[in-house]
């Protein structure tokens, strides 16, 4: 038996094996499952050999295994107190049970296989590795930085079965007993199944007590609520989920994914959650229809797929709403912008320029475009499209239009670009779209041309540069034919400013270009930058570091708002 002490910064746990070979690597066959970039599927093995427990590094590269900071091909045999260190995870040698000592008297040939080479030292310096997705172990349980993992695979699929035939059973009672569940409120529904999964545990002896409270409430949110995501949907610091298969859900955290741990019991209770979520907002879900766009309560945006397109099972992302909405000086003071930047874009909003927000999924664009809406004054007559409503704004005179996908007739669909048409006819002062993505950005460009100034939308894209060529085919793809310099000439026409957000590999998210569009000259469309960020590396903890400059550029359209008598801060263009 081998017991060791494995540390990876605030984890730590204590993990022994009495098997004969232990392999550490990325592997799922592995008994220390660890992550990393510079992990190999097959990193090290511990081996038990007549002469006591070795490590061999199965590596060979330049990543390699150490022992008492040295790196090592063959080592032993190991004592306690020996280190063992691979990436920046440790592992201390506690109790070995073999009464062996290094000495002169151990065998040649073992002697032979042992190799040392540079200190560590000077190793892990140059090692830059991404932060561990998860540290599983099925002997013991190794705390991480999400969950806690069930000590053996055994008694994870004993626990499954329970849970899985719990809630039949419940199903079952309730159904016999007749409980309107639709006229019920979400308290009243929670003690009605909770009282009849009581019955069914006392009145079944067989039942194994062990972890009965936990597994009663796992099977509580997975009939009446959403099952294992609950856990994540109340956590605050998580922001989104990620349900890959029944038995693999992944979540965001401080803007780094891990594997959770949780599980489903079976992918039809992944099914009846995605029905839960769906049915309440009039949205279905099926083999006919297996993609689906909806919400939570709290606004959450929630996309699912099933088979046939999913081929691993039913599969959920959750991006998750915030609490509390966030303002413009949370942004500033998350260091997403800077004051000064966030003075002008409020300034463009106020003097009705229109503005498009550019990025990547996940970068922000929703978030920043909720922000900028609410610069909006109060007394004007705001029309919101989106595909699930998703903004949230302070404003009295107000509509908010939602998009409707195909009946299971293949009809009654409404698209966004029929609600921008639409929005016209309804006198806005300002439109909003949640994204434009397809031909309904011809519409929203004729919008801001035709005397609806000041509107705002979104757009996947990398750079100002490249949100100006995605708009160019989007426009396209309204099947107008027009030509390209037609379409270029109306972009400039309505376009005044793109905001680029970049969410970048630590995970934080930040304004990265306030650009102007200033006008075409010949075929190509003329950008100035107002505001850019100025990246200058990374901290010790891998967080980008930079700062927002202004460009000394003052906006062509500054001069307009001068002449007309506006009040207007340039202080930040004078650096």
């Amino acid at each position: 038996m081998i017991q060791l002490k494995v540390v990876y910064k605030e984890n730590e746990s204590i993990i022994e094996f009495g098997t004969e070979n232990i392999l550490i690597g990325k592997s799922n066959d592995a008994e220390i499952q660890i992550k990393g970039w510079l992990i190999s599927q097959k990193h090290a093995m511990i081996k038990k050999l007549p002469a006591g427990y070795v490590i061999e590094d199965l590596d060979r590269g330049a990543n390699g295994t150490y022992v008492n900071d040295s790196k090592v091909d063959i080592y032993g045999p190991l004592l306690e107190g020996d280190c063992i260190k691979i990436g920046k995870y440790k592992f201390t040698i506690l109790e070995t049970n073999e009464p062996f000592h290094h000495s002169n008297e151990q065998s040649e040939e073992f002697q032979n296989n042992i190799r040392d080479t540079q200190s560590f030292d000077n190793k892990e310096k140059s090692i830059q590795e991404e932060e561990p997705v998860v540290l599983t172990n099925v002997n013991k349980p190794i705390e991480t930085n999400l969950t806690l993992f069930r000590d053996t695979k055994l008694e994870l699929e004993k626990d499954m079965k329970l849970m899985k035939e719990l809630h039949k059973k419940l199903v079952e009672t309730m159904d016999l007993e007749r409980n309107d569940i639709s006229n019920m409120s979400d308290n009243e529904l929670f003690e009605t199944a909770s009282t009849c999964l009581n019955k069914i545990i006392d009145n079944d002896l067989t039942i194994n007590r062990t972890n009965i409270e936990r597994i009663k409430k796992l099977v509580l949110n997975e009939a009446i609520g959403l099952g294992p995501l609950e856990q994540f949907l109340s956590d605050k610091s998580v922001s989104e989920i990620m349900v890959n298969s029944a038995s693999e859900i992944y979540v965001e955290k401080r803007g780094k994914i891990f594997l959770s741990g949780a599980v489903f019991s079976s992918d039809q209770a992944v099914l009846d959650i995605i029905e839960r979520i769906v049915s309440p907002i009039g949205r279905r879900i099926d083999e006919s229809s297996p993609m689906v766009d909806a919400r939570l309560k709290d606004g959450s945006r929630v996309n699912a797929v099933i088979p046939p397109l999913a081929l691993k099972g039913p599969t959920i992302t959750i991006r998750k709403f915030p609490e509390k909405r966030l303002t413009v000086q949370d942004l500033v003071d998350m260091n997403s912008l800077s004051a000064d930047m966030a003075e002008f874009l409020e300034s463009c909003v106020l003097h009705k320029r229109n503005v498009i927000i550019s990025g990547g999924t996940g970068s922000g664009k929703t978030t920043l475009l909720n922000v900028l809406s609410n610069f909006i004054p109060n007394g004007e007559r705001i029309i919101t499209i989106e595909d699930a409503a998703e903004l949230k704004l302070d404003h009295d005179h107000l509509i908010s239009l939602e998009s409707r996908p195909e009946n299971a007739e293949g009809k009654g669909s409404v698209t966004i670009r029929d609600l921008v048409k639409n929005s016209l006819r309804m006198r806005p002062d300002r439109i909003v779209v949640g994204e434009c993505r397809g031909a309904e950005s011809l519409d929203m460009l004729q919008a801001m041309n035709t005397g609806h100034e000041g509107s705002l939308t979104t757009l996947h894209a990398n750079t100002p540069r490249d949100a100006l060529s995605r708009l160019e085919t989007l426009i396209l793809m309204a099947g107008m034919q027009l030509p390209l310099q037609a379409i270029r000439e109306q972009i400039v026409s309505a376009i005044d400013i793109i905001v680029q957000q970049t969410r970048f590999a630590c995970g934080t998210r930040k304004i990265t270009h306030i650009t102007e569009v200033t006008g075409i000259e010949g075929n190509t469309i003329q950008l100035q930058d107002i505001f850019k960020y100025n990246k200058s590396g990374y901290n010790d903890d891998g967080v980008i570091q930079g700062t927002f400059r202004s460009t000394e550029t003052i906006p062509s359209f500054y001069q307009e708002l001068i002449d007309s008598g506006s009040e207007i801060n340039t202080d930040y263009f004078n650096l």
